[in-house]
């Protein structure tokens, strides 16, 4: 293994938008030239909170992976499948559940938020696998060795906790199994949604990953701009347009410019949106077109994933042949 090795996930829930792709997976796209990388759609992940219907779980997993495929994900160069296809994943799941404390996973900071904001939503998530979400989650990096982690500030404790279940285990059956695993922070780009809050499918404000040029200029042109602004002479305030932040992230060649133009009221807020439609669509091409060399191949995507699997369990079932012997359970 020349380059170090990173596992990451997502799971598998609903519709990609752009926020999604800017928050995670365009950060992938640019480690995969630079690491050995393990990528899983974590559709056991999905259970933990979307346990009471699944019937939408296979379309939901073939959409991700046709948005991985779109965004340049190559899997050629990484190692890409279906958590649940791989069941070493379960299997350590449950050997490290019975050694961990009860209180390490009690004490992670996310766990009531998500159970108060879930509840809240009607989810009933009073569940062993949703408070042994980080315990799976440890499972899915420390199987695969796995040094690195690409995590945002908000997953720093979930990783930590994995660091204390390595040291644990290794200390506690006396071999070093597992590797410590580090996150690898990434200054990922924070996208709005249109109306100017987080970009979320539950406020209706995304703009869809699949988007085609047509749809994107639509929801483009739904942007919210500065409420100020009445009449295109109207001097702006672009701090508080959430179309400049667009403009800011996907057109830095001509942001200086329209910034000025628009605090001296001369460009409006049409003319401006329709400019950035433009260099939108310009950035998304190339991913358009890859998206449709998968669209109507089921069969191609299908294969992929299979071919994953096959080699993430060469190296699963390595480090599980290991776990099995200084557990004594081969």
């Amino acid at each position: 293994m020349s380059k170090g090795r990173i596992f990451s996930a997502m799971q598998p829930s609903g519709k990609f938008h752009l926020g999604n792709y800017m928050g995670a997976l365009e950060n992938w796209v640019k480690l995969q030239d630079e690491y050995d990388c393990i990528f899983a759609i974590a559709d056991l992940h999905a259970l933990t909170s979307a346990y009471a219907d699944t019937s939408k779980l296979p379309g939901f997993i073939h959409d991700m992976m046709l948005d991985w495929l779109s965004a340049g994900l190559d899997p050629e160069k990484n190692i890409i499948f279906v958590q649940s296809q791989v069941k070493q994943h379960a299997e350590l799941h449950l050997l490290l559940s019975m050694m961990t404390p009860l209180s390490w996973l009690e004490r992670v900071p996310t766990y009531k938020d998500k159970l108060q904001n879930l509840g809240d939503q009607g989810k009933d998530i009073n569940t062993y696998g949703f408070l042994g979400y980080p315990e799976l989650m440890t499972a899915d990096i420390v199987l695969y060795k796995a040094g690195w982690v690409p995590v945002g500030e908000d997953q720093n404790p979930h990783l930590e906790l994995a660091r204390e279940i390595v040291r644990r285990f290794n200390l506690m059956y006396g071999k070093e199994v597992f590797v410590e695993p580090q996150g690898l922070m990434s200054r990922a780009a924070v996208l709005p949604g249109i109306d100017g809050r987080k970009m979320s499918k539950s406020y209706g404000n995304t703009i869809p990953f699949a988007a085609s040029p047509d749809e994107l200029r639509e929801r483009v042109r739904m942007i919210v701009t500065d409420p100020a602004r009445i009449k295109k002479t109207d001097k702006g305030h672009p701090e508080v347009c959430v179309a400049f932040k667009f403009q800011k992230l996907f057109n830095a060649d001509e942001v200086e410019q329209i910034e000025k133009d628009c605090r001296e009221g001369c460009i409006g807020c049409v003319a401006c949106k329709k400019r950035l439609a433009e260099k939108m669509v310009d950035a998304m091409a190339d991913m358009h077109v890859r998206r449709q060399e998968y669209q109507d191949k089921p069969e191609k995507i299908r294969e992929i994933l299979d071919e994953g699997a096959k080699k993430a369990r060469v190296i699963a079932e390595k480090t599980m042949e290991e776990v099995r012997e200084v557990m004594h359970l081969a």
